[in-house]
């Protein structure tokens, strides 16, 4: 299995709702392509408050490579991606996206 870990430093005005809108169509996005599975999203609740402005992070699971592929290659995602990059804070200089074999 693959996990899809993203963590993003939002723009200072990009409201919760607009991370929430998107975090609820990346959900919907998992839950039509096959090999994904398990979205989690949502804002750091860290006691640790080591987050260094990456507040908000997601994650999806993938069967396989080619699943993940499937899913990076896929409309919806590439839409949704150029979301993130829009209201993160410097572009895609404010994204970090790690792909761990689990």
């Amino acid at each position: 299995m693959i996990r899809h870990i993203v963590l993003t430093r939002f723009a200072a005005a990009t409201s919760e709702d607009v991370i929430a809108q998107i975090y609820a169509q990346l959900q919907a996005l998992v839950v039509r392509l096959p090999g994904a599975s398990g979205f989690h999203g949502g804002r750091s609740a860290s006691p640790e408050q080591l987050e260094r402005g990456y507040h908000h992070g997601f994650t999806i699971d993938f069967d396989s490579w080619a699943a993940l592929a499937t899913y990076a290659e896929h409309p919806d995602h590439k839409a949704l991606g150029a979301q993130l990059v829009q209201h993160a804070e410097g572009g895609i200089d404010g994204i970090l996206v790690l792909d761990i074999e689990v």
